[in-house]
């Protein structure tokens, strides 16, 4: 049976999910929202080998029996080992190529597998199946004397490989007695040897790695959490635009059989701010100034400062939202979707969250291009619309579709839009924009404070005028709005954690919505109750939940977006970068300080 057991590798261009006996089943080619030409994850149940006939690429050992996988320390370099019972054993070693080079990031669409002879005298056999059009086709095959082309329309993968590729192409066991090698990617010839090649992207490739490891400031304690966290946020910029996914995948349900199944490969301009923030926590600023790239695209073609919450990667703004019916999905729970509607979406928050995104580039000297005057007149447009908006109706960030309220969550990020703009114009010295944008700011936080305060719970509230709660409101210390030691938040928080909390896990809400009740928990929605309990105070709660929340981590120490909190395990896409951002925040507020220790 699928799980989310999967590793992650890739090099800012693609990425690809390895499951648990070293199969690849996910892969969109040539970038993350592109056509999955290994798609296994989402082709229903597998009993024995009855699986379906394409959409992944295996390397198994025959007559395999047990299986480990580690990353290479502080790298994106996956590496499996199997054996079986009579002392044979392999090791496969799986990463994407990236390295500098020539002055420039060197990150091809290629996927690498270098696999050797641990032991004993195995047997491999090698199945690389790819398919196209979302499993409905199969490729056409050419071969050469070390190669294999896979084609289909415009798309080409090059198979390159000192195996013997009649033995790959028929699928046939063979002693494996040397190391060999596997590149697939775009149909170029190499300059030297499929050895040679492998060898040295490997070798460049980890110290690539470990130098980016090496220079974030890393909280004390729980590094290796950390670190795990930040590479695979990395994989999820796709780096030539700057965009930032907020997933790899499409279609894993949020829970069983529940329907909630969405497409997460775009850019969510709510989920990236947070990313950009917690890799920022740990200096690593290249993603940030990546991202204000794509940002400043995104800002500059919008109309009258009208924001929609999610684009393509490639700025694309038309995301209409297909059904797949060639894909029965993970563990045969459809449907596969392809786009999301959220396009469509009036969510209110999308502008305090590229202001707040924007924000650290006028005062950090240590940018290659900080903000200026044209860039913050730019971001005034989108503050006047928050300002329009911060009353009105939408979708919320929860991306209601059916039903549209004044949503707390959305106006108090419209308030950190205003209140972001008059702190940058006071640092410009621009004091007549100042004044402007503080008594905007100060206009939205007493609306705030009368329309969605509740006497009756003593707390903040979802909407304005409503009686429900729902975990966003935990944001409001998180940006400034409001003191921690507030009696306002202190109740808002406990009221929370009555209605949402379940065991150590938070749901989002715990009402009705367009698919009925919420089954499972909303990772990120814990981590912010986390960094809430350790802002007022209860920091030993906090410490303890966010133990326990690590433990639910799969084997490779990442996260999906839901959790079980009945059984811990992992639903919703994958890796989700929300749920990384929560890894990284909560270690750098709880973990002791280095002069503590050192």
């Amino acid at each position: 049976m699928s799980s989310l057991d999967l590793g992650v590798i890739g090099n800012g261009s693609f990425g690809a999910l390895i499951d648990e006996e070293g199969r690849i089943v996910w892969c969109c080619l040539p970038r993350f929202d592109g056509d999955p030409v290994f798609h296994d994850l989402l082709n229903g149940k597998r009993e024995g080998d009855g699986e379906r006939d394409r959409g992944f690429w295996e390397i198994s050992l025959v007559g395999q029996k047990h299986v480990t996988r580690e990353y290479r320390t502080n790298t994106a370099i996956l590496v499996t080992t199997i054996s079986d019972d009579n002392g044979n054993a392999i090791e496969i070693t799986d990463f994407a190529p990236r390295f500098a080079t020539r002055g420039r990031m060197f990150q091809p669409m290629s996927l690498v597998r270098r696999v050797r002879p641990v032991s004993g005298t195995p047997r491999v056999k090698v199945r690389l199946r790819p398919g196209f059009n979302y499993g409905k086709i199969a490729p056409t095959v050419t071969r050469g004397s070390n190669h294999a082309r896979f084609m289909h329309s415009g798309l080409v993968l090059r198979l390159t490989t000192n195996a013997p590729i009649t033995y790959v192409l028929d699928e046939t066991s063979f002693q494996l007695k040397t190391p060999v090698s596997f590149i697939l990617g775009p149909d170029e010839t190499l300059s030297d040897g499929i050895e040679e090649t492998a060898r040295k992207f490997e070798e460049d490739t980890e110290f690539y790695w470990r130098q980016w490891v090496r220079r974030l400031a890393l909280p004390l304690e729980w590094q290796q959490a950390v670190i795990r966290a930040a590479i695979t946020l990395k994989l999820c910029c796709y780096e030539e635009t700057g965009a930032i996914v907020a997933a790899m995948t499409t279609s894993i349900p949020e829970a069983a059989e529940s329907g909630r199944n969405w497409d997460y490969r775009f850019c969510w301009l709510r989920d990236a701010f947070f990313v950009i923030r917690a890799l920022n926590s740990l200096a690593e600023v290249e993603t940030m100034e990546n991202y204000l790239r794509y940002l400043g695209n995104v800002v500059g073609g919008a109309q009258d400062g009208h924001l929609q919450p999610v684009f393509g990667i490639g700025l694309e703004t038309d995301l209409t939202e297909h059904i797949v019916d060639t894909l029965p999905g993970y563990r045969g729970m459809g449907p596969v979707r392809r786009g999301n509607q959220a396009y469509e979406h009036l969510q209110h928050d999308v502008y305090g969250n590229v202001v707040l995104a924007a924000a650290q580039s006028f005062f950090d000297d240590r940018l290659l291009r900080p903000g200026n005057l044209e860039e913050f007149e730019a971001y005034e447009k989108v503050g006047e619309r928050a300002y329009a908006m911060h009353n009105v109706p939408d979708a919320g960030m929860w991306e209601l579709r059916t039903r549209a309220r004044t949503h707390t969550s959305s106006s108090l990020m419209c308030w950190a839009a205003c209140d972001r703009l008059a702190r940058i114009a006071g640092h410009m010295g621009l004091e007549d924009r100042e004044t402007h944008w503080r008594g905007l700011a100060d206009e939205i936080h007493q609306t705030i404070c009368t329309r969605a305060w509740s006497e009756e719970k003593g707390a903040f509230v979802e909407s304005f005028e409503g009686e429900a709660l729902d975990a966003g409101l935990l944001l409001m210390a998180e940006v400034n709005f409001i003191s921690p030691d507030d009696k306002r938040f202190v109740g808002t928080l406990e009221a929370i954690e009555k209605s949402l909390r379940r065991g150590n896990h938070m749901f989002r809400y715990a009402s009705a919505d367009d698919f009925g009740m919420p089954q499972n928990a909303f990772n990120i929605c814990t981590f912010w109750y986390i960094d809430a309990l350790a802002r007022v105070g209860r920091t030993d709660e906090a410490r303890e939940i966010f133990e326990s929340i690590l433990s639910c981590r799969n084997s490779l120490g990442l996260l999906s977006e839901d959790t079980d909190p009945a059984t811990g395990e992992l639903w919703g896409n994958y890796p989700q970068t929300y749920s990384l951002v929560g890894i990284i925040n909560a270690a750098m507020r709880l973990s002791r300080k280095w002069e503590e220790e050192v």
